[in-house]
C-alpha cells in the first residue's frame, strides 16, 4: 500500500507460487523445508519445477536443519522503506546452509550486535510472523 507520496508504507510480503508454496507453508508452522530433486536428491533454492543439475521435474519438500553459516552481508542504514524506518540499522545476511554449500537463503540476523558479525559465523534459523499466514526465516547466531 503506497502513501501519499508514493512510497510503499506497508512491508513487502512474498507472493507463493505453485513451486514455492510448501517453503512458505514450513515457514508458517516454525520448519525450514527446501525443495529437493527426487532424481538426484539435491535440494534447491529458489523453489522451482526443474532441477537445475539433473534437469528432472520430480520434486518434493524436504526438511533442513535450519543451521549454517554466513557467507556474506550488508548492514542497511536509513533511507528506507517507511516500513523498515524502526527496524534499521539492520543486518541483512545470506547464509549457506549445512547441507549444501551451494544451499543459500536471505534474511536478518537479529539477537546480535552489529559489531559482532563476521564472515562464517554459525547461525540459526529463526521464525518471525509478520502476517497472520506470512512467517520469515530469520537467521540468530549460534
Amino acid at each position: 500500500m503506497a502513501d501519499q507520496t508514493g512510497m510503499i508504507a506497508a512491508r513487502p510480503l512474498p507472493q507463493p507460487d505453485e513451486w514455492s508454496k510448501g517453503f512458505w507453508d514450513a515457514c508458517n508452522a516454525g520448519r525450514l523445508e527446501m525443495q529437493r530433486c527426487k532424481s538426484c536428491k539435491r535440494f534447491r533454492f529458489y523453489p522451482r519445477p526443474l532441477c537445475p543439475r539433473c534437469h528432472s521435474l520430480d520434486w518434493e519438500y524436504a526438511p533442513v536443519s535450519g543451521r549454517g553459516t554466513i557467507y556474506s552481508w550488508v548492514v542497511v542504514y536509513p533511507p528506507v522503506m517507511p516500513a523498515f524506518q524502526d527496524r534499521v540499522p539492520l543486518a541483512v545476511v545470506l547464509v549457506e546452509l549445512d547441507e549444501d554449500p551451494e544451499l543459500r537463503l536471505v534474511g536478518n540476523l537479529v539477537e546480535c550486535p552489529l559489531e559482532r558479525i563476521e564472515f562464517g559465523m554459525p547461525v540459526a534459523v529463526t521464525f518471525e510472523k509478520v502476517a497472520e499466514d506470512v512467517t520469515l526465516p530469520q537467521w540468530r547466531p549460534r
